[in-house]
């Protein structure tokens, strides 16, 4: 049972990735959180594998951190949930944001996501609600910051263009203050107006 590969990436796309090892090439199916993770081609990098065996076929599905393993892991063991979904999952919406959608059974928020109906949102809420506490963070159990709403769809959206979960985060926070837009498209722009600020600052001070 292959559990990690450590090679050169010889391709990549938004979900999958060719990763040679010795000579060898994997191909290695992969969330799109993990695709903006990864170096340039032909870098060294190393993956954690979760290896799924069927009669006609062997399929491989990597990460970089083991805690995306460990919440892949887990979504495949709700019902209805086979590694194509949980790897949907994992591309449209965060890890810190899915821990605590899920604990809080946000239903709209889960759904909101591409191909999860609402019946699989509450079995996912069901089945995976309490082994989900151990993965959750002091804070995300205080109170998560951005997990429904608009907020947090940007928020996810920033994730997928590249931008830090924290940053994103306070970016999102800061748009919603200064000029509190009512739509997706308007809190995108205007975060994403708060997130190229500093940059131009600085371009400005450099001069």
């Amino acid at each position: 049972m292959i559990a990690q590969l450590r090679g050169t990436l010889a391709d990549k796309r938004p979900s999958q990735v060719l990763v040679d090892v010795g000579g060898v090439g994997y191909l290695v199916h992969i969330p799109i959180s993990t695709f903006y993770a990864l170096g340039e081609l032909h870098s060294n990098v190393t993956l954690l594998i979760h290896t799924q065996v069927r009669e006609d076929a062997i399929s491989l599905y990597g990460f970089l951190s083991s805690r995306e393993k460990h919440l892949f892991e887990l979504l495949i063991s709700a019902s209805g949930v086979g590694p194509v979904l949980a790897l949907k999952i994992l591309s449209g919406v965060s890890v810190d944001d899915l821990i605590p959608a899920v604990r809080a059974g946000d239903l709209p928020r889960l759904t909101r996501i591409p191909g999860v109906g609402r019946k699989t949102a509450e079995r996912i809420v069901v089945e995976l609600r309490d082994k989900l506490a151990a993965m959750e963070t002091p804070e995300q159990a205080r109170q998560p910051v951005a997990s429904t709403g608009t907020a947090a769809d940007v928020v996810s959206a920033l994730l997928n263009l590249g931008y830090d979960q924290n940053a994103a985060e306070q970016a999102v926070e800061r748009a919603n203050k200064n000029a509190a837009p009512d739509s997706f498209e308007g809190l995108l722009r205007a975060t994403l107006q708060q997130l190229s600020a500093p940059a131009q600052q600085g371009a400005r001070a450099a001069r």
